[in-house]
C-alpha cells in the first residue's frame, strides 16, 4: 500500500517519514518529537473548489499530476496554506522560466502601383519586423546556455533555418587545411598527424557513415576538436560549413563508434607485460606495483533539481562535481577508466562499483592515496594497498614512515601526470553542462583511449 507523497517534484516527504519524525528525539525538550513539538512536517490536500484546485496545480506545474497532489509544509510561504499565501510558493524544483529568444520574421508588403519605382531603390525599407514571443509561468523553457550541447540527445531537431552549405563546395577538405603539420595536428585533434591518419583508417574501415555531406576524416576531425578544444557548435559549424545540427549529429555518431572500436586502447596488461615494462624508480622498491589508482573531479553545471545537485556536490571542492577512478600502469599506459559518478560520492564506492576489483589477481600490489581506505576490499582479492604513512594521535611520522612516504609519492605523482594529460582534453577539465552527463561516461573512455595512443609523443601543452 503506498503512502501518500508530497507532489512536488524533488520533494520525497511521505506519511511513513512524517510518522517516524514522531519518535525522534527532541535535543530541546529531551522527549520523543510527538510528546512536545510535534512531527516535523504536514501534508495538505489541494483545496475543494475548482478555482482554487486550478491554481494550486499550476503552481506545482507537473505535467502528469496525481489524483490528489498534497503538498507538504515546507513549501507554503507560513508553513500551511493561509489566507494570504494559500497555495505553495518555496522550493517548487523548478526555476522562473527565461526569456525565450525572439524570432525575427520578414514580412513584405504588398506594393502599390504608385511606389512601385520607389520600393526598388529603397528595397527593404517596407520590410516589417515582427516579434513572437510567448511566456506562461506553466511553460518551461530550455536553458539557452545548454543548447550548444544538443548532440547528447538521441535524436536532435532539424532546423530549416540553417542551409547546409557543404554541398555548395563537396570538394573541400577541411582536415587537409587544417592538419598541415604535427603541430597543427597536435593542436585540434591532440595527437600527431601520422596517429591521426592511423586512426582515422581504423575507424573508418567497414564503418557505414550516415551524414554524406563531409568527408569521414573531417567528421572524425569535428570530433576531436570538439574534445580537445571544446568549441561551441557555432565554431565547429562555421569552420566546417555545415548547420548546427548537422555537427549536434556528426558529434553524437562518432562518439559512439569510437567508443565502440577504441576499447582495445585501454587494455589491462598481463602481469608479465607489466614487470617488463616498468620503470626503474618502481624496480627499485615496489617491483611488483600493479597499477596506481587516484580519483578526479571535475566541475558540473548545477542542476535544477535538488535530489541532483545533492549527488553532485563536492564537500572538497565546494561546487557540484562528476567524479572518475583511473588506474595506470607504472609506465604511465591508463589500464582503466571508471564511469561518471556524483562528487558526492566517496573513492571506496566508486572503486567498489565501478569494476576495479575485477581486474586484479592474487599477489598484486595497487598503489593509492591516503584518501583510499579500501584495504577490506582488497583483503577479499588478496591483493595488497601501498599507501603513504598515516600520522597517529597527531604525533610526527618516525623516519622510517617519512622515508617511506616520499618513496610513495615519487613514484605517484605518475598517475598526477597522467590526469593531468587527460585533462589537457578540455571537454574533460571545463564546466561539464547538464545535458551531457548521459554521454560523459563515452567521453571519458575515449579520452582516455587517445591519451594512451599519444604514447611518448606527451608534451606540455601551451593553453
Amino acid at each position: 500500500m503506498s503512502s501518500i507523497t508530497c507532489s512536488v517534484r524533488g520533494c520525497h516527504n511521505n506519511w511513513i517519514k512524517r510518522r517516524v519524525t514522531l519518535q525522534q528525539h527532541c535535543f530541546v525538550h529531551g522527549k520523543t518529537r510527538e510528546e512536545c513539538c510535534g512531527p516535523a512536517f504536514h501534508l495538505y490536500p489541494p483545496p475543494s473548489s475548482d478555482e482554487d484546485r486550478r491554481l494550486w496545480l499550476k503552481a506545482l506545474n507537473l505535467k502528469k499530476p496525481p489524483k490528489k497532489p498534497y503538498v507538504c509544509s515546507f513549501h507554503f510561504v507560513d508553513g500551511k496554506p493561509s489566507d494570504q499565501h494559500p497555495y505553495p510558493e518555496k522550493w517548487l524544483g523548478y526555476v522562473t522560466p527565461t526569456t525565450k529568444k525572439a524570432r525575427w520574421i520578414l514580412v513584405r508588403l504588398p506594393e502599390t502601383p504608385s511606389t512601385s519605382s520607389a520600393s526598388q531603390e529603397t528595397d527593404g525599407m517596407n520590410d516589417e519586423m515582427t516579434d513572437r514571443t510567448h511566456s506562461d509561468a506553466t511553460t518551461q523553457w530550455e536553458c539557452l546556455h545548454m543548447e550548444d550541447h544538443a548532440y547528447a540527445v538521441s535524436d536532435p531537431l532539424h532546423c530549416p533555418h540553417l542551409h547546409d552549405q557543404a554541398t555548395q563546395c563537396p570538394e573541400r577538405l577541411v582536415h587537409t587545411e587544417l592538419l598541415r603539420n604535427d603541430r597543427l595536428s597536435l593542436l585540434y585533434t591532440g595527437l600527431s598527424l601520422d596517429a591521426f591518419e592511423s586512426l582515422a583508417h581504423e575507424l573508418t574501415a567497414g564503418c557505414r557513415i550516415s551524414q554524406a555531406q563531409l568527408h569521414p576524416k573531417d567528421q572524425l576531425l569535428m570530433t576531436l576538436m570538439k574534445l580537445r578544444l571544446n568549441l561551441l557548435q557555432d565554431d565547429l559549424a562555421e569552420r566546417f560549413r555545415v548547420s548546427q545540427t548537422m555537427v549536434s549529429r556528426i558529434i553524437c555518431q562518432w562518439l559512439d563508434i569510437m567508443e565502440e572500436k577504441m576499447r582495445c586502447y585501454v587494455p589491462w596488461l598481463p602481469r608479465e607485460t607489466i614487470q617488463a615494462t616498468m620503470p626503474q624508480c618502481f624496480k627499485e622498491h615496489y617491483p611488483l606495483t600493479t597499477c596506481i589508482i587516484d580519483c578526479s573531479e571535475t566541475p558540473l553545471q548545477k542542476a535544477h533539481n535538488l535530489d541532483s545537485r545533492g549527488e553532485s556536490y563536492s564537500h572538497y571542492y565546494g561546487q557540484n562535481t562528476i567524479k572518475f577512478l583511473v588506474a595506470i600502469a607504472p609506465c604511465g599506459l591508463i589500464m582503466f577508466i571508471s564511469p561518471a559518478y556524483g562528487g558526492r560520492s566517496s573513492d571506496k564506492l566508486i572503486t567498489a562499483n565501478s569494476g576495479f576489483l575485477e581486474y586484479l589477481r592474487p599477489g598484486d600490489e595497487v598503489m593509492a592515496d591516503r584518501g583510499f581506505v579500501i584495504q577490506d576490499l582488497l583483503f577479499e582479492c588478496k591483493v595488497k594497498l601501498v599507501l603513504p604513512s598515516f600520522t597517529k594521535r597527531g604525533l610526527p611520522l618516525s623516519e622510517e614512515d617519512t622515508t617511506n612516504t616520499r618513496r610513495v609519492a615519487n613514484v605517484r605523482v605518475h598517475v598526477e601526470r597522467v590526469i593531468r594529460h587527460l585533462k589537457n582534453y578540455r571537454i574533460v577539465s571545463e564546466t561539464v553542462p547538464i545535458n551531457i552527463t548521459q554521454k560523459f561516461d563515452k567521453i571519458l573512455r575515449v579520452c582516455a583511449g587517445l591519451c594512451n595512443l599519444r604514447g611518448d609523443i606527451i608534451q606540455e601543452d601551451e593553453d
